[in-house]
């Protein structure tokens, strides 16, 4: 009864006419940025930062997810039809996606990715309406020092399993949370890294940081790359499903589903991993796994059911427990604060209406994304032959006026390209971005936690091993910290091996 009372405030909220428009715009944000390959919701939500400013805080979010879960859908449209996703996590579509199409069944693929989709999007947000208020109850026992435990151990959980080498993800880390330090300190009133700039008295604007670190790079590594896209065909039939085609796709839709709304809750999963974990279960259950990769629906249903619930459930651990579980919902957790909302177990309590009118207007989005996309795959159709050389002078200039905006600072504009071009360096490094990002989101709290356990406790660095909770987490973190180090140390040492051998051969 309670939940149900929850929802209806949240729709009494999601169904105002503005935060319907808002919504609408972030699903067609969403669609039309999954669909062009090559700027993602990592960039568009960062360019955007800067414009949500001025806007209510629960409308803000509501489009900022609208535009996230949006081009999770979105991503499959150019898997399928041009065999090249518009997100990471559509990837693996494109190996039965395209195939499909390649046979005919653009249409049918089409409409099981939006129906896989639809169904992950709606479990998922139940997921987060019943699961919310539990976790929250259990987070708001913690103390300090529990919170400290547990940020760290979500910061180390997504540093080892994020893709990349795992001492740059370390060091990205540290240097996120350096960067989240820059600023005068709260309690002593001391500048702190400001070099005598007082532009930088209060920190890094946090729209500052993801525009020049995720927009720009991507704007230059983009350009430098030969656009090689050929629709593979211009004319779609056969959306309408048949009662037979729903049911072959219904079971690998749910099983996806579970497969994403689990890995969605842990940090440093995501869409990606969720998506190839479920094509591999389907694999494993199928009775004829050698139809996989030569046009099986399930490896597009239960591909695309995951990657969409995972965006759906990824907003648990950042609203309830204030952990945000990848760069994107970072950068949704940034503005949040921003906002003057402080993500955590109390956020349910300090604002319901911001809480249950996002989760409803989870259920208003994925309505509107079958609604919209189905009827308009002509349209993406022709929006895939638009040549990313038109599009980046756009994106550059919404950049710069967002982060002027802010403000009204030039500085700003010039701490953004030089971001940029530190975001550049670190890509052609291989170092990556988001345990960064992360770093930096998470650094102030990690700080506050800190100091105020050891205030509380007399000054005694110990209480972070006493509380059985922190020192849980901090066990998990070490333990997560071992199992990925041990595999590349292993590998170094291999390395090592064959080049003496090589040497002793040559003497």
């Amino acid at each position: 009864m309670e939940l149900l009372n929850n929802l209806s405030l949240g729709f009494g909220v999601a169904l105002t006419l503005g935060n319907i428009g808002y919504c609408f715009i972030g699903v067609l944000l969403g669609t039309l940025i999954g669909v062009l390959p090559g700027i993602g919701p990592l960039v568009t939500i960062s360019m955007l930062l800067p414009i949500t400013f001025g806007m209510p805080p629960v409308s803000a979010l509501i489009m900022l997810a609208g535009i996230y879960y949006g081009a999770q859908y979105g991503g499959s449209t150019a898997a399928i039809l041009v065999n090249l996703p518009g997100e990471v996590s559509s990837s693996v579509t494109c190996l039965d996606g395209y195939q499909m199409a390649r046979r005919g069944k653009a249409g049918y693929a089409l409409a099981t990715a939006a129906l896989a989709s639809v169904i992950a999007g709606f479990i998922g947000t139940l997921a987060i309406a019943t699961l919310a208020k539990p976790l929250s109850a259990w987070a708001i026992e913690f103390g300090a020092e529990d919170y400290f435990g547990l940020m760290v151990m979500g910061l180390v959980s997504a540093t080892v399993l994020s893709n990349g080498d795992l001492a740059k993800s370390l060091g990205m880390v540290m240097f996120g949370l350096l960067l989240g330090l820059i600023g005068t300190d709260v309690n002593s009133g001391i500048e702190r890294f400001t070099f005598n700039v007082p532009e930088l008295a209060d920190g890094i604007g946090f729209s500052i940081l993801a525009v020049g670190l995720f927009a720009m790079p991507e704007v230059v590594s983009n350009l430098g790359q030969k656009e090689t896209r050929e629709v593979f065909t211009a004319k779609i039939s056969g959306v309408m499903m048949s009662w037979a085609e729903f049911k072959a796709i219904l079971p690998p839709s749910l099983r996806g589903t579970t497969v994403g709304g689990l890995f969605g809750m842990l940090p440093g999963v995501g869409p990606t991993v969720s998506a190839f974990a479920a094509y591999m279960v389907e694999k494993k259950v199928s009775k004829d796994p050698a139809r996989f990769g030569l046009g099986a629906v399930e490896g597009v249903a239960a591909p695309e059911a995951a990657n969409n619930a995972a965006s759906q459930t990824t907003f648990i651990p950042t609203l309830t427990l204030g952990i945000p579980g990848s760069a994107t919902m970072a950068l949704i957790f940034g503005a949040l604060v921003m906002y003057g909302v402080q993500p955590g177990p109390t956020v349910m309590v300090r604002d319901p209406q911001l809480f249950w009118g996002v989760v409803a207007s989870m259920f208003v989005g994925n309505v509107m994304l079958v609604a919209l996309n189905l009827p308009l795959v002509g349209v993406w159709v022709r929006l895939l032959t638009v040549p990313y050389r038109w599009l980046f002078p756009c994106i550059i200039m919404f950049c710069a006026f967002g982060n002027y905006t802010v403000n009204s600072s030039v500085v700003d504009v010039y701490v953004c390209a030089a971001i940029g071009v530190l975001g550049y360096v670190m890509a052609q490094l291989d170092c990556p971005p988001a345990p960064m990002v992360l770093g930096y989101v998470l650094g102030p709290q990690m700080e506050e936690y800190m100091r105020r356990a050891l205030l509380l406790s007399g000054g005694d660095s110990m209480v972070f091993l006493r509380s059985p909770l922190s020192l849980f987490f901090l066990v998990v973190a070490a333990l997560l910290l071992i199992s990925m180090s041990i595999p590349a140390i292993r590998r170094k040492k291999h390395i090592v091996y064959e080049e003496k051998s090589e040497a002793e051969a040559k003497a």
